[in-house]
């Protein structure tokens, strides 16, 4: 056979049917925008974080096409901003209220396209997806706007990439009990252990030698943060199945879809930005 006609050995890919080295090479371009746009000054990643939500929303009426459900997206999009740029700007109580309009909007504006049961789906889906995406991901943006919000950022994002970093090692190479098989199959209670241990490990540093801290806080982030991140996990894995879909997207190559990357990010960044408000 002449060599020149063979085929390219397959990319490798990890036990999750993933492309493993891609998927690295995504990971850490991601922290470094995520690390370039935090040491020059908190405006662009605000501007980043905007752009992440418009992805996942466009992910989001995508998906839910599929079961034809219809997302307004004009008054996703100015409100997703918006609700980004009130956390930072004015704090909780103006994400909430960007929120309220926001979803408002989406209804007045698909009920001016039609009524009837069409409608009222459209509408429950897009007050999801107001919720889902930009809502809970406004928290991020709020332990920005505080004192050390930095510090605290890049805190909550490497307890995220601890959680997975530490679930996937232990699930590789020990995960034998899955955790919820019906759901997520691969996902086991050994990778979950992994997740907690180091997760509490990037806990505990960063509340000592980031937020002079008590270690107790950063033992509390790394179980909170174990236990809610995979709570997002299986919650978007149901949704997945739901929808009959193997990843929400295909914007970021090994992960799947921004969603596929964020998943259990946004939920756990409430409970992260709860807590260090309340102690440090």
């Amino acid at each position: 056979m002449n060599p020149e006609s063979e085929p390219e050995p397959a990319p490798k890919k990890s036990r999750a049917g993933r492309n493993l080295p891609a998927a690295i090479l995504v990971g850490l371009g991601l922290l470094g925008i995520v690390g370039a746009s935090l040491y020059w000054r908190p405006e662009p990643f605000v501007l980043f974080v905007v752009l992440l939500m418009w992805a996942g929303l466009w992910e989001l009426r995508q998906a839910f096409a599929r079961r034809n459900l219809r997302l307004p997206m004009v008054p996703l999009f100015v409100g997703a901003a918006g609700m980004i740029v009130s956390a930072y700007r004015g704090g909780g109580e103006a994400l909430f209220v960007a929120f309220v309009l926001t979803v408002a909007a989406a209804v007045v504006w698909r009920a001016l396209d039609g009524s009837g049961l069409g409608a009222v789906r459209d509408s429950a889906a897009s007050v999801f997806a107001v919720a889902y995406v930009p809502f809970l991901a406004g928290f991020v943006v709020l332990m920005l706007a505080q004192p050390d919000g930095e510090i605290r950022v890049v805190l909550f994002i490497l307890l995220a990439v601890a959680n997975d970093t530490g679930g996937y090692i232990a699930g590789a190479t020990m995960g034998r009990h899955p955790l919820a098989p019906t759901v997520s199959p691969k996902k086991s209670w050994e990778g979950l252990a992994g997740s907690i241990v180091l997760a509490t490990a990037v806990g505990v540093l960063g509340a000592v030698y980031g937020l002079g801290e008590s270690p107790v806080l950063g033992i509390a982030l790394g179980v909170m943060t174990a236990i809610t991140a995979t709570v997002g996990d299986l919650a978007e894995s149901l949704l997945k199945r739901d929808l009959e879909l193997k990843d929400m997207g295909s914007l970021l190559p090994g992960h799947g879809g921004v969603l596929d990357r964020l998943d259990s990010m946004i939920i756990t960044a409430p409970f992260v930005y709860l807590v260090l408000s309340v102690v440090a």
